[in-house]
């Protein structure tokens, strides 16, 4: 079985050998080459991992004929395998790189036939050095070079055979050279140390010297490279169109462009034109979505076709606009224009020039104004264009709210920039790998696709950012974990699925054990765990492909105070996230004073602002039928009817649970059938039995490492069966605490600090008399 198993995977991986050899003859380079360094890492084969090697190493070299990754490889190919001719036929193309620099050690100091005698001894010693040291290795260099002859020639590399033959010719005469040198330096040293001095020994030192300069220029002639052609920018056109995604913006910006290209064509013809079209734009979406990179590619155009003089983009935000004294806004904002002038003016998250209900000190309407009138002046009016930048909803909001300013973007040139998909992200993702020399595993892929769903809750989403940062975190991650000696290249250019992995949060209590140590509620933990049941059924079969029955997971909690709703809720919350259904499986309490404004307009901006704060998690709010607002005019009704919206734009994203009292709860649900039809799960929370509450108070005293007495717990049960009192658990705890004071009070006047510690875990029948005494629960 197993020796079948091996066979296939040997037939397996020949396959996928025979395949890119293909692919490599037909391309020149191999696609997927994550998938073939992982096969290369994972090779057990030297001959088959040779081979593979010397693929990866050419489909390289197509793409960077300098690339030293590949040499690497062809080196590593040939270790493997020293028959692996392929490997040697572009391992040779490249090898005589290495020669480059052989000539550079005939370097040598200067001499003047005027120095003094101990001055010419020393230079003429360093001559002897010098020639010495190179020729002690010169003759295996030229051994080896004469090999890459013989190679080249098999091989029928003509213009290599070339290269490598006038080396080895130079590097023969190089020695033949710096041999009459050595000779020539050595009598002109013992000329210096004798009684007679002839100048012929200098004159003979100059010419082998001139000769081996000669031979140094020819042997570096050989290794200046042609120089390439340095490669055209690309249009800004071309750029937009290389940049991943954003196919509705491409064609928007390409049907501007040729309407830009069509003006300046009829211009040139002589026509007249009055009313140019508009420069100035408005570009919306979340962050990462590449606003600021559509503007200098928009500036970049508008300077291509002679519309601005300047390319150039002076980028700038509330900070450096809004000044903190009177002028100081209006002396800012001109400055920045000033400097605009012939470029564009790219303004981001422009809406917080005049953030909603500012008054007073704040200059942000004087930015606007300002802008507005020298967009409009003499001066300064179609000299510049200016873009704007921000979320959709916010500069929506901002734009209308300013005429002045909306009149001067006309509608045409607002751009909306779409939240990437997870597949495109992936497709950033490798690039921002490859930049930095890495690959993506397939495993890796399927991680970051993870990752981005869990990232993916608001419109605060950084789409590019947000992926870039994950990409960069998994290099630094793999970098910090893998022991210097332990580091291969090839593990060294993957990121691995276990490099984009997070390490899970160590959960004390599991939201199951949580539940299960609740006092009372049985029947609405079988309701819970019913429920939670089928969500995670359906789970299992959307991942498997199956169809799913819709999920409805907003709640109704009814009951009176103290039942343990909001404990509950956090309980249901976690188990959302436990089955992946919530991404962050928090819980926001909150209550009517969170939603209703005081004035005509606030209250649907604070209900989402709410709603935002809740995504990927719970939004409990606690007496809410309290939204119904008794009199006229009252904001309730916007927020029920602003709610109902968010939870059907928000689907999955966001769980809302209302509590509170039956009857009243029932009325607000008839309010809005828009609300009614949403809640399909209602959980009754009954009050707790006094055997339940006697339970609650010891668990909730045994937290703190404090123990009811019998004769203690005998009186609250005769107590509570004697009387009626309010409050449920939050009385029963109440009730703890109020005894812990009675206990303290007592002990501290009574005994002695050595006798303390026996009685200081014990809350004692005096303590519950004290307390119900004076309590009135």
């Amino acid at each position: 079985m197993i020796l079948n198993q091996l066979e296939k995977s040997r037939s397996d991986a020949h396959e996928q050998l025979q395949l890119w050899e293909k692919e490599l003859e037909k391309k020149g380079f191999i696609l997927n080459e994550a998938k073939l360094v992982t096969a290369i890492r994972d090779e057990q084969s030297p001959i088959t991992r040779s081979k593979l090697l010397t693929l990866g190493a050419i489909s390289r070299l197509h793409h960077n004929k300098e690339d030293s990754i590949a040499e690497v490889w062809l080196e590593k190919a040939l270790q493997l395998n020293p028959h692996n001719q392929k490997a040697k036929e572009y391992s040779i193309q490249s090898d005589w790189k290495k020669f480059q620099y052989l000539l550079t050690p005939l370097t040598f100091p200067s001499m003047r036939e005027t120095d003094n005698r101990t001055a010419k001894k020393k230079t003429a010693e360093e001559y002897i050095a010098v020639c010495k040291n190179f020729l002690n290795e010169a003759d295996e260099h030229l051994h080896e070079l004469q090999k890459m002859v013989d190679t080249a020639s098999k091989m029928n590399l003509i213009e290599l055979f070339q290269r490598y033959e006038k080396l080895a010719d130079l590097l023969s005469s190089a020695i033949e050279e710096t041999g009459n040198l050595l000779k020539a330096a050595e009598e002109y040293n013992q000329s210096i140390t004798g009684v007679f001095h002839t100048s012929t020994y200098f004159d003979e030192l100059k010419l082998y010297m001139g000769n081996l300069e000669e031979i140094k220029q020819h042997w570096e002639q050989l290794f200046i490279q042609e120089e390439m052609p340095i490669p055209e920018t690309l249009a800004a056109l071309d750029q937009l169109q290389n940049m991943v995604g954003m196919n509705l913006v491409k064609k928007r910006v390409n049907d501007f462009y040729q309407f830009l290209k069509y003006q300046k064509q009829r211009k040139e013809l002589g026509f007249q034109i009055k009313d140019e079209l508009s420069l100035n734009m408005i570009l919306t979406g979340n962050p990462g979505t590449g606003k600021t990179t559509l503007a200098r590619l928009l500036a970049k155009i508008y300077y291509e076709l002679g519309a601005l003089p300047r390319e150039e983009v002076i980028e700038t935000n509330r900070s450096q606009l809004v000044g903190s004294f009177v002028g100081q806004t209006e002396e800012n904002v001109r400055a920045i224009v000033e400097r605009s002038i012939g470029g564009v003016l790219f303004i981001d998250e422009a809406y917080s020039l005049k953030r909603e209900g500012q008054t007073g000190n704040d200059y942000g309407q004087a930015a606007i104004d300002t802008l507005v009138s020298l967009m409009t002046s003499k001066e300064y009016g179609g000299k510049f264009a200016v873009i704007l930048a921000g979320y959709p909803d916010e500069m929506r909001s901002f734009i209308n709210a300013n005429p002045g300013l909306r009149s001067r973007f006309p509608q045409s040139n607002f751009i909306h920039l779409p939240n990437y998909s997870n597949e495109e992200l992936i497709q950033i993702a490798e690039l921002v790998a490859a930049e930095n020399d890495y690959l993506l595993t397939e495993e890796s892929k399927i991680e970051i696709h993870l990752r981005l769903e869990k990232e993916r809750v608001d419109d605060t989403f950084g789409n590019a950012r947000t992926v870039h940062n994950i990409v960069l975190d998994a290099i630094f991650k793999k970098g910090a974990k893998t022991p210097v000696e332990d580091r291969d290249i090839l593990d060294m250019m993957l990121l691995d699925k276990e490099d984009f992995q997070i390490e899970k949060e160590t959960v004390s209590e599991s939201p199951q054990e949580q539940l299960n140590q609740l006092i009372g509620l049985s029947s609405l933990k079988l309701e819970l765990r019913k429920l939670i049941s089928f969500v995670k059924m359906q789970q299992f079969r959307r991942k498997r492909g199956l169809p799913t029955v819709p999920i409805q997971l907003h709640a109704v909690f009814t009951g009176n105070p103290g039942t343990g709703k909001t404990t509950v809720a956090k309980i249901y919350a976690e188990f959302l996230k436990e089955c992946g259904i919530l991404k962050r499986g928090h819980l926001i309490v909150s209550s009517r004073a969170d939603f209703v404004a005081g004035y005509v307009g606030q209250t649907a901006g604070k209900t989402k602002k709410k709603v935002k704060e809740a995504l990927g998690g719970v939004l409990f709010i606690d007496e809410a039928y309290s939204l119904l607002g008794q009199t006229t005019g009252d904001f309730g009704k916007e927020v029920i009817d602003t709610l109902v919206d968010e939870m059907t734009k928000q689907n999955e994203n966001l769980v809302i649970i209302l509590a509170g009292y039956s009857n009243e709860m029932n009325q607000l649900l008839e309010s809005n059938p828009g609300l009614r039809s949403r809640f399909k799960k209602f959980f009754q929370f009954p009050d707790y039995t006094n055997e339940e509450l006697l339970d609650i108070m010891s668990n909730y005293a045994e937290k703190y490492q404090y123990i009811l007495t019998e004769n203690a717990k005998n009186l609250l049960l005769q107590t509570m069966e004697d009387e009626s009192f309010k409050g449920n658990g939050r009385f029963a705890t109440n009730l703890v605490d109020e005894m812990i004071q009675a206990q303290a009070l007592r002990l501290m006047e009574e005994e002695e600090e050595d006798s303390l510690l026996e009685k200081a875990m014990f809350l004692e029948v005096e303590d519950v008399e004290k307390v119900l005494g004076r309590t009135s629960y």
